[in-house]
């Protein structure tokens, strides 16, 4: 029923113009859609994200977003650079933690929050996805 349908995450916020400024700005995502000061809709790759305002911003405790990216550790740094703080979560089984990147393997991957306290991360593209990219 919905294995061919493309899924979009909703991030909610409570300050939509810092939220804003983050996805936009920090992020560097493309605005294609939204309401003002109500909901704000991205494209980022092949698909959207949308950010709208809410009460219970901030209230999931886990990975809200995920960006699959071919080089966490430069993407991190650049990511630092515009101001974005890492998380540091302990005793995660099977990961060790380099910096703010956090390894296993070929795997990566590294959390951060937005302005409304979402997690969100980016973790490395699986080598299939990067092979298959290669070829096209």
């Amino acid at each position: 029923m919905l294995r061919d349908a493309t899924v979009q995450p909703m991030l909610p916020v409570k300050d939509m113009d810092a939220a804003t400024k983050f996805y936009a700005e920090t992020l560097g995502l493309e605005r294609v859609g939204g309401e003002p000061g109500v909901a704000v809709t991205y494209r980022t790759g092949s698909s959207t994200l949308c950010v709208y305002r809410s009460e219970f911003a901030g209230t999931n405790k886990g990975t809200a977003a995920l960006w699959e990216v071919d080089d966490v550790e430069g993407t991190a740094k650049e990511l630092k650079a515009k101001g974005v703080t890492f998380e540091r979560y302990d005793e995660l089984p099977g990961l060790s933690r380099q910096g703010d990147v956090y390894r296993a393997g070929d795997f990566r991957v590294a959390w951060f929050k937005d302005p409304a306290g979402n997690i969100l991360s980016i973790q490395s593209r699986p080598a299939a996805a990067r092979r298959s990219e290669r070829r096209a």
